[in-house]
């Protein structure tokens, strides 16, 4: 029997089967329909007049309070960087050590660029303002006209007595003073000020730290050479503290005058190749030689020139310094590296002090959460202030006389060689307070009233 073909019939579905396909197309676009129909509400209730009202009579949007628009408002925290434009200082002896003109400058602006990381977090901008002079009087007489203009956070590069003069003409402000490059001990003693702090090292902690690792060493018996400089005797003296300090002995002291004019002439090293060894005959048994040469225009001379083979420590050879461009401890690595693409540089010392002084102000700003001087200077003179400084440990501004506690790092020109405080020298408080003037022996009464 034949059969006709036809088209292929569908499979019977059940009712219930059929109906749920219906409801699960359909849920979508019901779904749909009541955001619509929601959202439209929502507009109609928002935009409709009430009902009698004429439009003109339609209720206004609300204004944002006062305290929506403060929340809103952006905190903005001046910090003014003050640069004593210094033209007498003589250059140093080696090329290599020349100041950049952005030195100090550069590590403010990092700070800067860091304090806004945090900041921007907490409605916070931070803004650089930077003044200079060679005048001092000039300097100090802008300083005076920003701060009555409301600044209140000022990062000083200045000689020891244009900072003092800075501090005496804002002292009735509420504004507080950084000073990154003088390492004056009076600024701390006798002449302390209570509205400075001091991220630069002072000269007994760089010699502190000398001191103890060459009691580490073992080193004990000292030769002193000093410049004929103020500052090079002032170094001289926190020598002389640090090995009565820590049981050295100076067995000798000898001034070593030089002349800076032919220095650099054709053959120059032959003449202090014969020189310095001359100079340095009949000095007693020493284990090193201490060179006491601030302003480095001689004391580079002095390595590998000695009558006897003795290393050469101080100023130069091995040197105390808060910072160094070598240093990849302590996420050292990472922070150089951002200095370097912000400054196309190696950080320099004075780059980090300011640094520090910089960071100082945003570390209490987003700890506090206001630009509020009366509420940040004190809060940074307080022990429950501290800052992360890249040196392995939290970092503090001591009560007694305001000064940065740090630990200080012992390099050569390329390396670092050592840390201090060294192991073994111990402190009730904090090993470094082992470094500089404890505050019992402190002479700065400012910061007991």
């Amino acid at each position: 029997m034949a059969f006709a073909a036809g088209p292929a019939r569908r499979p019977a579905r059940s009712f219930l089967f059929r109906a749920l396909e219906f409801i699960l197309k359909g849920v979508p676009l019901l779904a749909a329909g009541l955001v619509l129909i929601s959202l439209s509400a929502s507009s109609l209730a928002q935009e409709a007049p009430p009902a009698g009202a004429s439009p003109a009579e339609a209720p206004a949007p609300a204004a944002p309070s006062a305290e929506e628009a403060k929340d809103e408002a952006l905190i903005k925290i001046h910090i003014l960087m003050a640069r004593e434009i210094r033209e007498d200082r003589l250059p140093p002896l080696s090329l290599l050590d020349i100041a950049p003109p952005d030195d100090g400058v550069a590590g403010a602006k990092l700070a800067i660029s860091d304090n806004n990381t945090t900041g921007r977090f907490l409605k916070q901008e931070f803004i650089l303002d930077i003044v200079q002079s060679a005048s001092a009087d000039e300097l100090v007489a802008e300083v005076r006209k920003r701060v009555d203009e409301g600044a209140a956070y000022i990062v000083v590069d200045a000689s020891a007595d244009t900072l003092l003069k800075l501090a005496d003409a804002v002292k009735d402000k509420d504004a507080v003073i950084f000073n990154t490059s003088a390492p004056d001990e009076a600024l701390r003693e006798e002449q302390c000020r209570l509205n400075v702090k001091h991220t630069a090292p002072s000269r007994s902690m760089l010699a502190d730290a000398l001191g103890q690792y060459m009691a580490w060493k073992q080193w004990r018996k000292w030769a002193l050479v000093i410049g004929p400089t103020p500052e090079d005797k002032l170094y001289a003296d926190a020598i002389r503290r640090a090995a009565k300090r820590f049981g050295h002995r100076i067995v000798e002291e000898r001034t070593f005058n030089y002349d800076p004019g032919s220095r650099r002439a054709d053959g120059g090293f032959e003449q202090i190749q014969q020189q310095i060894p001359s100079f340095m005959q009949g000095l007693p048994e020493h284990d090193v030689v201490v060179v006491a040469d601030e302003g480095d225009l001689f004391g580079e001379y002095f390595p590998y020139r000695t009558w006897i083979s003795r290393p050469v420590i101080g100023t130069a050879g091995l040197f105390a310094t808060p910072w160094h461009a070598a240093i990849e401890l302590w996420g050292g690595t990472q922070f150089q590296n951002r200095f370097k693409r912000l400054a196309g540089r190696t950080m320099r010392p004075l780059d980090y002090n300011v640094w520090a002084a910089v960071r100082s102000v945003g570390e209490a700003a987003t700890r506090k959460n206001t630009a509020d001087a009366k509420v940040l200077i004190p809060y940074m003179r307080s022990p429950e202030f501290e800052l992360a400084a890249f040196k392995g440990q939290k970092v503090t501004y001591r009560a007694w006389n305001g000064q940065l506690r740090q630990p200080i790092l012992l390099a050569t020109a390329k390396l670092l060689v050592s840390v201090s405080p060294q192991p073994g020298f111990l402190h009730q408080l904090t090993e470094l307070d082992t470094l500089g003037v404890d505050q019992p022996e402190t002479k700065c009464t400012a910061f007991k009233k």
